[in-house]
Order: structure tokens, then C-alpha cells, then sequence
């Protein structure tokens, strides 16, 4: 049998398209350039159909390695080409060989990202981001901090989002407290990027530090508090989140792998990831070495300024009391324990008070409006 027409060849070792001319005789088939040019030799007993769209028919060599493949639109020289071709199932056209190739790559590679989800993730979130540029904190905290002040806001009742914001002598007090302490526990932490800690009107007993250096700290905590010290105390742990860049750590391992693709491909901030780490950020829990590594950062702080480095301890210790555990506690490790491991660092001597006496009641009432 004797056909010859026009086909599209591809070598297999490019993506290169030539246009060939075909002939067929009896037990091969001649792939061959525009000049005459043998391409290749096919023995017809060794070709076979593979997957091809309708109206043009598609060969290849049945049982090679390698991935030439021919294109054959004219119908008289295909049916020909069918025809003297080994035998084979035609049902779909279909290198069934290349589908159970396809389908294992598939499944070895969702078995990998599920892996890299479970026991990567973690584990590579804590050795990657201290390698990471503070710059990277501070693009996923616009996205972070933004849908954090939104989580915050549903939780004021109906008050102002942040405490003494009015234009009035009382808040301009306040503010100029909080100012103070922040500027005394600023100076003295060497903080890897700027921090903003904010008093919010939020009644629970709690703090929460958002990636890039954004601090929020809860009305809760004042009216718990008894000593300018706890509050700094309280401050100087969500500090010790920010040395340590734990906010951006939790942000990779909840974002898991379509986080760390975003940091590699350039986006820092990694969209949805960023906004449900966010919304997790309320409810997360620290583990006891993370919790640990903060307490022991805001309590050596303390020290560092003069002030209690015990205060924080016997804040969380009557925050545990029979009353109940606050929400503070609900996520952290054992206050006991905590408290206990607060007090290996040594006090300063002597002791020096951070805020006078008036300026400790400003902060106080700072949320009282």
C-alpha cells in the first residue's frame, strides 16, 4: 500500500513544528523535509495512534522513548496510515502508557504538598524566616494588620476603636502615659523593625501582635492590671513576638505551601493566606517554647529599664484564678509555670518606677470614656 501526502512532525527534542511530506509503502513510513530530507523512518508495525483531536490523526512510535510525534490532516493518507499500523485499541486514541504516567506524577505530587503541609510546613517556617527580609514582615503585615483591625473592630461594642482618641484633656493624658511607656520599652528592646502597639476598646484580657510589628493590646488587661508594670509586663511579651517574628512564622505555617509559593515567586504578601492567618490570629495557640521565649524577652526587658521583671508573672497567676481562666490563658501554656520561669530573671536593684503616680492613673482610665 502506497500513499504519500502532507503532515506536521514534531522531533520530540524541540517544540518545533515542520511541515513535512509523508509516504507510505508497505512497511514503513518516510517523514521528510521540504528538500527531501529523510527526517525519519517509521516501520508500520511499530507506530501506533495516540491521543489526538478530532479530524486529524496523531502517531507515534508505539513502545520508544522517545516523544516525536507525526500529524496527518489529509483523510485519505490517515485512514492508509491506520490501516498498515500495528494493531491497537483506537476506542479513545489514547498512549495509555502516558496516562498512567500522568496520573502517578499527580498523585506522588499531591502526596508531597499534603506532606509539606502536615510536617514541612512547620518545620521549614522556623528555619526560613529569620532568612526572610524584615521587608517581607512588613508586606504581609498591610494585609494582615488591615484585616485585623476589622476582626477587632466587631469586638468593641459599639465604642471607638482605640482608647482616648478623643480631643480632650483626659485622653491627651492618656495618651501621653502610654506614649511614655512605649518609648522607655522601645528604646531598650532594639526592636528588628518598627512596632506600633495600640490600646483598643476590646473588653477581653488579652494582647495579640500581628505580623510587621502592629500590637494590639485590650482594655482587659488595664482593668486586670494593678501595677503600671503588668501592663509594661503584657507589652513586653507581645514585644518579644516581634524580636522573634513569630507573627510572620504563624503567618507561613498557616499559609502553608501557597504562602511560601508567594514568597517565592515575589508575592510577599500572599493574598488569601495573609487574610485567613489574620482572622486565626485571635484564636491561635503559641507553642510553650514560643510563649516561653516572650515571657523570658518582656521580662528581661523589664529588667533592663528598671522596672519588675515579676509583674507579668503575678498577672497571669490571678488571671488563672478559680473565677475562671481568661481568654489570655485559653491558648498559652500553664500560668504556674509560666510565672515560675518569670522569676529565674533577676530584678534590678533598685527598682525604679516607669510612670509617676499620676501618670499611672491616666493609663489606668485610659479606656474609661
Amino acid at each position: 500500500m502506497n500513499a504519500t501526502g502532507p503532515g506536521t512532525f514534531y522531533d520530540g527534542l524541540t517544540s518545533a513544528r515542520r511541515a513535512v511530506t509523508v509516504a507510505l509503502d508497505d512497511d514503513a513510513v518516510r517523514i521528510c523535509a521540504a528538500d527531501g530530507a529523510i527526517l525519519a523512518q517509521w516501520r508500520t508495525f511499530e507506530i501506533a495512534p495516540v491521543s489526538t483531536p478530532r479530524g486529524v490523526l496523531r502517531v507515534g512510535l508505539a513502545r520508544g522513548h522517545a516523544t516525536a510525534r507525526l500529524e496527518i490532516h489529509d483523510p485519505a493518507l490517515a485512514t492508509a496510515v491506520v490501516k498498515a499500523a500495528r494493531p491497537c485499541d483506537r476506542t479513545g486514541m489514547t498512549d495509555r502508557h502516558t496516562r498512567v504516567r500522568v496520573t502517578a506524577y499527580s498523585l506522588l505530587a499531591i502526596i508531597v504538598l499534603v506532606g509539606a503541609g502536615i510536617w514541612g510546613v512547620p518545620i521549614t517556617a522556623d528555619k526560613v524566616t529569620p532568612l526572610l527580609p524584615i521587608a517581607v514582615d512588613q508586606r504581609i503585615g498591610v494585609l494582615a494588620n488591615a484585616e485585623e483591625r476589622r476582626e477587632l473592630s466587631g469586638e468593641t461594642h459599639g465604642k471607638p476603636f482605640e482608647c482616648s482618641a478623643a480631643d480632650s484633656a483626659k485622653a491627651r493624658a492618656s495618651r501621653g502615659a502610654f506614649t511614655k511607656l512605649l518609648d522607655i520599652l522601645k528604646g531598650a528592646a532594639a526592636l528588628p523593625l518598627p512596632t506600633e502597639v495600640t490600646m483598643v476598646h476590646v473588653p477581653q484580657v488579652n494582647a495579640v501582635t500581628v505580623p510587621g510589628g502592629y500590637i494590639y493590646v485590650f482594655e482587659g488587661i488595664l482593668a486586670k492590671a494593678t501595677t503600671v508594670d503588668e501592663v509594661a509586663g503584657v507589652i513586653g511579651h507581645e514585644m518579644g513576638h516581634v524580636a522573634d517574628r513569630d507573627g510572620t512564622k504563624t503567618a507561613v505555617e498557616t499559609g502553608g505551601v501557597s504562602l511560601l509559593f508567594g514568597l517565592l515567586l515575589g508575592d510577599f504578601t500572599g493574598g488569601g493566606a495573609v487574610v485567613f492567618t489574620a482572622t486565626t490570629l485571635l484564636q491561635l495557640a503559641y507553642s510553650r517554647h514560643t510563649e516561653s521565649a516572650a515571657d523570658r524577652f518582656g521580662a528581661e526587658l523589664m529588667a533592663k529599664v528598671g522596672g519588675d521583671p515579676h509583674a507579668l508573672g503575678r498577672l497571669l497567676v490571678r488571671m488563672s484564678a478559680p473565677s475562671g481562666p481568661q481568654h489570655f490563658l485559653l491558648n498559652h501554656p500553664e500560668a504556674q509555670l509560666r510565672a515560675a520561669a518569670i522569676d529565674l530573671v533577676r530584678q534590678p536593684s533598685p527598682m525604679k518606677a516607669l510612670l509617676t503616680p499620676d501618670e499611672w492613673t491616666a493609663l489606668k482610665t485610659m479606656c474609661e470614656e
